[in-house]
């Protein structure tokens, strides 16, 4: 597996790996569906250092992945863009992390519920005043709702993160100009 090339933005720092792992809210699920590209935004959540997403139990995504379960799960967020009078050397503020694993459908009710009481933790922390039930996750996992819900996990066997941190004395904002000609 590659490194990252550039390696003065390789971020190998565990502890703001996981913190951003927990707070972003959006990830890109990379598959193979014979030789064409498949990728497709989820909501995930990161836990006891795996990654967990879920969906309907059919589809398309499901069929790539049991065809090739190696997947490249990608979560970035960008921060606004970084100035320079150069304008060569303007940059962008971002961090992303790409995990490299396979995709497994959780068949267990105990590890299923776990992972679905942590996206709710994760997405409507506090909306609901009770823990989910094991019996709503068996219900929804034989339901009629487009397939069952059905939830995967990623264990990670290569992870590579990159960042560009905020310079906030630098960042643009709207109406910012450089007096220094191009």
């Amino acid at each position: 597996m590659d490194s990252v090339r550039y390696k003065i933005r390789e971020c190998q720092d565990q502890e703001k790996i996981e913190n951003f792992l927990h707070q972003a809210r959006i990830g890109y699920l990379g598959l193979v569906d014979g030789n064409l590209p498949y990728v497709v935004p989820l909501n995930y959540v990161w836990t006891e250092g795996k990654l967990y997403f879920h969906g309907a139990g059919d589809g398309r995504r499901n069929q790539v992945m049991s065809e090739n379960p190696e997947v490249c799960f990608t979560v970035c967020e960008e921060y606004g863009t970084i100035t320079d009078p150069v304008p060569a050397k303007t940059d962008t503020a971002y961090m992303s992390v790409m995990i490299f694993g396979q995709a497994e459908p959780i068949t267990d009710l105990d590890e299923a519920t776990h992972v679905l009481q942590e996206m709710i933790n994760k997405y409507v922390p506090g909306y609901y005043n009770r823990p989910l039930p094991k019996q709503h996750v068996e219900k929804h996992r034989s339901a009629v709702f487009g397939g069952p819900v059905q939830v995967c996990r990623v264990i990670p066997h290569h992870m590579t993160a990159k960042e560009s941190p905020i310079e906030s004395e630098k960042m643009y904002r709207k109406g910012m100009n450089s007096s220094r000609e191009i």
